[in-house]
């Protein structure tokens, strides 16, 4: 009998399993068929039923939100969502302190923001320097802006540190909070079903393949990520490259204070990174840099950049070269041009990028993410994505004011700030320089936009157009002529071309009207 039993049993459980080894192939027939007529974007993409094979989190133990990467944007994110007290798991590729170029700057306003978030202790114990403001050098003229933190805290200014550094304290506080695991892995796809992404596949450190689900997941994983495509329409440009080196053992002209070359090609920075070291950072336009390895590198910094730089600082840049520790890295930029998904949210340097001519990326990702933390608060269950997906479509609305003034910013100054041929555009950058030197609210307004103290559009845009106005008024005093009236006619053209293609970029109506964008007024849904 229990022979008889044991054999029942056993064709029953043969027969199941021939039925789901049937049922999977037809599903997976079908998959493949929508996945070929889906297109290439849908490969960073996984559904559901795919990764069955591989090691699940136990629901038990699902986080309320995915973070993927753990810089600048991830940290910070994750302590200030877990403080709210919301179950974070991070997952981040490299978990080690990194070394890196950029990301070395943090302005007034983004100082401002950290202090918001709770995390203005980070950037101590680090050596980092305050900073508070600006040297402007063209053809051995100089000029020095301050920032206007008149009405601030002595604590208030710019900080410039080791991004590494910085990052790791940050990680460091997160991982305090009980709520908050982070964990060293590389997301491969992220989980999506019916049109909602349901959470990630990643790769731990040991090498298995992970599966992890959560009602939110936000992707953070920097300029290079390989999960925006699915979240966004990229347009990506490089119009640059930076070329570092690290100066020590000297000092500034201008102490405490960042240092601009408008130099031919293109612009040269320099400021403190700790009490020893000053980074210097030098801009060469187009993708392609001279080649460090060959010594076509140092023999363009000693000849072309080295007659460039303010003499106190000759000397230490040519031992920096010759020190050999020079470091490149691409300069992106890059509108947000968000795909609203239910489920997830990009942020940081995956959605949104502007030439790090201005330092400002690090204040529009902790301005972002204040926003965020505050449309985030009121709900409790994250559980209906495409509800909380219809809400979130306000924080693409209200954080525009902010990161398309720093933005469009950015992206003009560079411009202006770049030599060039065309006589129309050395005008432009003459009169700018000029422009700041003047002091008063001639320096006063763009040095509070530049820091993201008064991060205003049309504040913006009525100085970038006075600096071309001022341009012209200087060409027609004390007499105009017919060659003088042209040329003036060219720069507010020249300007016109270079600030309205980063404004349309960006979207006029966001930038300037927000208000009259329906999203605007979205209210949390009712739990």
């Amino acid at each position: 009998m229990v022979m008889v039993d044991q054999y029942i049993f056993g064709c029953f459980a043969a027969s199941l399993f021939g039925f789901a080894l049937l049922y999977n192939l037809r599903r997976k027939i079908r998959r493949n068929r929508g996945s070929k007529a889906a297109g290439k974007d849908e490969c960073i993409k996984t559904s559901a039923a795919e990764v069955a094979g591989g090691l699940r989190q136990e629901s038990g133990g699902e986080p309320d939100i995915i973070i993927v990467g753990a810089g600048v944007a991830g940290a910070a994110l994750a302590y200030t969502l877990g403080k709210d007290g919301r179950r974070v798991h991070v997952i981040e590729r490299d978990l080690t302190e990194q070394d890196r170029i950029v990301g070395e700057l943090l302005q007034p306003g983004g100082y401002l923001k950290l202090i918001e978030l709770g995390l203005q202790d980070c950037v101590k114990e680090i050596d980092a320097q305050q900073i508070f403001g600006y040297a402007l050098y063209k053809d051995g003229k100089d000029t020095k802006l301050s920032y206007p933190l008149e009405n601030f805290d002595a604590d208030v200014s710019g900080r410039s540190f080791h991004n590494g550094r910085f990052i790791q304290r940050m990680r460091e506080k997160a991982a305090t909070l009980p709520n908050v695991k982070l964990e060293q892995g590389t997301v491969t796809s992220l989980l999506e079903e019916n049109g909602t992404i349901r959470g990630v596949q990643y790769k731990t450190k040991k090498g298995e393949e992970i599966t992890t689900y959560a009602p939110l997941t936000i992707v953070c994983d920097g300029c290079f990520s390989n999960l925006r495509r699915s979240l966004c329409s990229p347009q990506v440009e490089n119009p640059s490259c930076f070329v570092g080196l690290i100066l020590e053992n000297s000092g500034l002209p201008h102490a405490n204070h960042g240092h601009v070359v408008l130099a031919d090609p293109s612009p040269i920075l320099f400021y403190p990174i700790s009490s020893t070291e000053i980074r210097c950072l030098v801009d060469v336009p187009g993708q392609k840099v001279p080649s460090i390895s060959n010594g076509e590198m140092a023999h363009y910094l000693k000849t072309v950049v080295a007659p460039q730089v303010p003499p106190q600082l000759h000397d230490s840049f040519i031992a920096a070269i010759e020190k050999g520790n020079i470091r490149t890295h691409p300069n992106r930029s890059m509108p947000a041009n968000p795909r609203p998904t239910p489920g997830a949210l990009l942020l940081g340097d995956a959605f949104n990028m502007r030439h790090p001519l201005t330092g400002g990326g690090m204040t529009v990702a902790l301005s972002d993410i204040v926003l965020l933390r505050n449309l985030l608060r009121p709900i409790d269950n994250l559980r209906d994505g495409s509800t909380l997906c219809q809400y979130l479509e306000s924080f693409y609305t209200l954080r525009k004011p902010v990161s398309s003034t720093i933005n469009t910013l950015a992206g003009a100054l560079y411009k202006v700030f770049c030599a060039s041929p065309d006589p129309a555009r050395k005008e432009m950058r003459e009169a700018c320089f000029d422009y700041l030197s003047l002091g008063g609210i001639f320096s006063n307004g763009p040095i509070s936009l530049l820091s993201g103290l008064n991060p205003r559009p049309l504040s913006l845009f009525l100085h970038f157009f006075a600096v071309a106005v001022y341009g012209v008024g200087r060409l027609l005093l004390p007499y105009p002529s017919p060659s003088k009236v042209w040329l003036g006619a060219r720069l507010l053209s020249r300007a016109s071309g270079i600030i309205f293609p980063i404004i349309r970029a960006e979207g006029v109506r966001q930038m300037f009207f927000p208000a009259t964008v329906p999203a605007y007024y979205r209210a949390p849904p009712v739990n």
